[in-house]
């Protein structure tokens, strides 16, 4: 009989856990390849946020700092209440030690989790698990207690280690979010997780070394096969064999007790993966590797015969544990966010810099030098003096066009028939006949010299001063019959329904749109218009046409009384 030397023991030891982690990650993979092909379309349609106004969301102790972000006084908003996880698996549970564990053999678990931050969430879990193999190997030296104690002798009798495992475990493991932290996605239907944990195990092994009659197996039948492929008959043939008996013998290795079964401290790593199916729920796989310092969970210390006479050494090396399983998680809480490692935490400030909805923007401040309201890169003539009305390009204005700014101008309307004029802006008017008085100014037509009767007035919509298309019907039609009446003149009045800056100044606008409507558009002469606005006892949304009667005086265009007012079309 051939017995392996220390270093093909081991050799072989580390195939065969190779061999096991190759069967998972496989498992594993092919959920992987259902998952991808029916849920990863749900990461387009899932939601990560939340209105960060809602104050509901906000735990009370985190209030204060709530309060100050949304007055401006915080940069950082309160972290939310967020749910808890819930979950429960089913997989595949597996002793990798010194006998080959039968695959698959059945596992569960159930956890609760919460997120200590967008990365870091702790978890508590519970499992249990139900391991079972037996080895291809033949032993006639360096047998188990429980074979000893059974009569088997030592170099005479062939054994084939085997066992049946109940394993329990609670810890308390640190989980990290991977990949919620996107910089150029808002929101993920899939999150990757790695987790580290401490707890505690009991188990309950037991060997079949003895048949239901307490008499010793015959295993000196079973062929010997050292060859990989032909392992698994060696193992159904022990498997036929101990058939007529069971796992009678209890394996324990002395040490701390809980239950009456050996409790030994545990430490766990693991990675795994969840896909969002809503709100609510995730379907999540995942592996994960229990070690612990007992080397008894498959019934048998790691050894090698090296002593035919009966001897025995024993090397230090521990049995694991690892559980393959895909569970469903359900997150649980009212008034609370989904749990943050579904969450970008970017997604609040993208959000803010694409659309600001709480941010403080400060109104821009642009230079103007000569301070006539119109900033100087904008200004045509950015040095008039202070006070002066200008228009819309910074430029003075000169009401009767006689090149005479109306700073200056002394004679703010001058007719055209009295121009030029002198430096202050005052012209000179010829007197041919009586129909000039002093000298002066032409009279206005009055209403027994212009024949051009009743004028239509035009209306605006409340808070409009543009006019509107039917407005122009009706100007074109009040610039035919001045056309018609050359020594006709219009007065154009507005009416304020209140003493305030914004009622004053639309009511100037409205004169002024229709003036410049029919001067601009209807080429009718600016001199033959009076300009009235601000009047009381009229239609405040209504200007007002009429000719013009004996001492009917005032100016085609007046400066506007608050320019700098906010206005809308």
């Amino acid at each position: 009989m051939h017995y392996p030397s220390p270093l093909e023991f081991r050799i072989n030891h580390i195939l065969f856990l190779k061999i096991m982690a190759a069967k998972r990650i496989f498992l594993l993979m092919g959920f992987f390849a259902l998952l991808n092909t029916c849920l990863f379309a749900q990461e387009s349609t899932t939601t990560g946020s939340y209105d960060w106004r809602d104050s509901s969301l906000i735990p009370s102790r985190r209030l204060a700092q709530h309060n100050e972000f949304l007055n401006n006084q915080y940069n950082f908003p309160a972290k939310p209440r967020n749910q808890w996880e819930l979950g429960i698996k089913v997989g595949t549970f597996n002793i990798l030690g010194d006998v080959p564990s039968h695959f698959p053999t059945p596992g569960f678990g159930i956890h609760v989790r919460k997120a200590l931050g967008y990365v870091f969430s702790l978890r508590a879990e519970y499992t249990y698990g139900m391991a079972s193999g037996i080895n291809w190997r033949e032993r006639k030296y360096g047998l188990g207690d429980q074979w000893l104690n059974a009569g088997y002798v030592q170099g005479t009798d062939a054994v084939y280690d085997n066992y049946k495992s109940k394993v329990q475990d609670l810890s308390l493991q640190g989980v990290i979010t991977l990949n919620n932290i996107r910089f150029h996605r808002a929101k993920t239907g899939m999150v990757v997780y790695g987790l580290l944990g401490l707890g505690g195990m009991i188990y309950d092994t037991k060997t079949n070394v003895l048949t239901d009659g307490n008499a010793k197996y015959n295993f000196n039948t079973v062929t010997v096969h050292n060859d990989y492929k032909e392992r698994r008959e060696t193992i159904k043939q022990v498997r036929d064999i101990l058939d007529n008996g069971s796992y009678n013998v209890k394996v324990n290795n002395g040490g701390p007790q809980l239950f009456s079964k050996p409790f030994r401290l545990s430490g766990t790593v693991g990675a795994g993966i969840a896909f969002k199916l809503s709100d609510k729920l995730n379907l999540a796989i995942e592996d994960r590797i229990t070690m612990v310092n007992d080397d008894f969970l498959d019934g048998v210390a790691y050894q090698i015969a090296v002593i035919p006479a009966g001897g025995r050494v024993l090397t230090p090396s521990k049995d694991i544990y690892n559980m393959a399983s895909i569970g469903l998680n359900i997150n649980i809480g009212s008034k609370s966010v989904q749990p943050l490692w579904w969450i970008n935490p970017l997604d609040y400030a993208y959000s803010e810099l694409n659309s600001p909805k709480h941010m403080k923007i400060p109104k821009p401040v642009l230079d103007d030098a000569d301070g006539d309201g119109i900033p100087d890169q904008f200004d045509m003539e950015p040095n008039t003096p202070a006070g002066a009305a200008v228009d819309s390009h910074g430029v003075s204005r000169d009401t009767d066009g006689d090149g005479v700014p109306d700073y200056k101008d002394k004679e703010l309307i001058t007719p055209t028939i009295c121009q030029p004029v002198d430096a202050d802006g005052v012209g000179k008017c010829p007197c041919p006949d009586e129909s000039c008085f002093e000298g002066y100014m032409t009279k206005k037509g009055g209403a027994g010299d212009c024949g051009i009767g009743d004028l239509p007035s035009i209306s605006f919509n409340q808070k409009a001063y543009k006019v509107s298309k039917d407005a122009e019907a009706v100007l074109a039609s009040v610039a035919d019959r001045l056309r018609q009446n050359p020594n006709c003149h219009v007065v154009v009045t507005s009416y304020t329904c209140e003493p305030s800056k914004s009622s004053q100044q639309l009511s100037w606008d409205r004169v002024n749109a229709v003036i410049n409507y029919l001067v601009e558009k209807q080429g009718i002469n600016s001199d033959r218009l009076i300009f009235k606005y601000g009047e009381t006892g009229g239609d405040c949304n209504t200007v007002d046409l009429r000719s013009a009667e004996t001492g009917d005086e005032g100016p085609n265009t007046v400066p506007a009384p608050h320019p700098n007012l906010r206005r809308r079309g």
